[in-house]
C-alpha cells in the first residue's frame, strides 16, 4: 500500500473491560483518519466482557458516517475470528453453532455484522496490554467509562 492509499483508511482500535464477568463493564474505542482523532467509551452493568468487546467494535463502525476502508484492531480473538471465520455460518446455519445450540450474543453480532456490511474492512488482531499505542488508548478508555459510572453510581441511587 502506498502512501495516498494509507491516507483513505480510518484506523480504529476497540476494546472491552469488564469488572467482573459479568460484571459492570466498560467498551473504549480511538479512531483515526489523516490529522483527526476522535475517542468514544461507554460503559453497561452486568455485561460481560466478550459483550463489550463487541459493543467497541459496533459503536466505533456506527460512528462512521459515511462508507470507509477501515483497519480495525482489536485484542479479542473472539471478535476477530467471529466476525471473520465464524459468522457466515451462523447465517447459513441460522444463528446456530456447529452443535447446533443458539449463537451467544447473536443480537450484537447481528448488529455488528450490519454496521460491517457498510465498509471495507480489515480485522486485526493486536496482543493486549503488551504496549501498543491505540490498544493501550482503547483499553484505558474503557476503564474510564466504568469508573466513571462507579463515580455516578451513588448520585443515582439516591434520585
Amino acid at each position: 500500500m502506498n502512501e495516498s492509499e494509507a491516507d483513505t483508511i480510518v484506523e480504529i482500535y476497540t476494546d472491552g473491560a469488564c469488572r467482573g464477568n459479568p460484571g459492570l463493564g466498560g467498551w473504549g474505542v480511538l479512531l483515526r483518519y489523516q490529522q483527526i482523532q476522535k475517542t468514544l467509551k461507554g460503559a453497561e452493568i452486568d455485561t460481560t466482557n466478550n459483550r463489550m468487546e463487541l459493543t467497541a467494535a459496533i459503536e466505533a463502525l456506527r460512528a462512521l458516517k459515511t462508507s470507509s476502508r477501515v483497519r480495525l484492531w482489536t485484542d479479542s480473538k473472539y471478535v476477530q475470528q467471529g466476525i471473520t471465520s465464524w459468522l457466515p455460518n451462523w447465517k447459513k446455519r441460522n444463528w446456530k453453532t456447529s452443535a447446533n445450540k443458539p449463537v451467544k450474543n447473536a443480537d450484537l453480532w447481528k448488529l455488528l455484522d450490519s454496521y460491517s456490511a457498510r465498509h471495507e474492512i480489515q480485522w486485526c488482531w493486536v496482543k493486549g496490554h503488551s504496549g501498543d499505542h491505540g490498544n493501550e488508548t482503547a483499553d484505558r478508555l474503557a476503564n474510564e467509562a466504568i469508573d466513571e459510572y462507579l463515580d455516578r453510581k451513588p448520585t443515582m441511587e439516591r434520585k
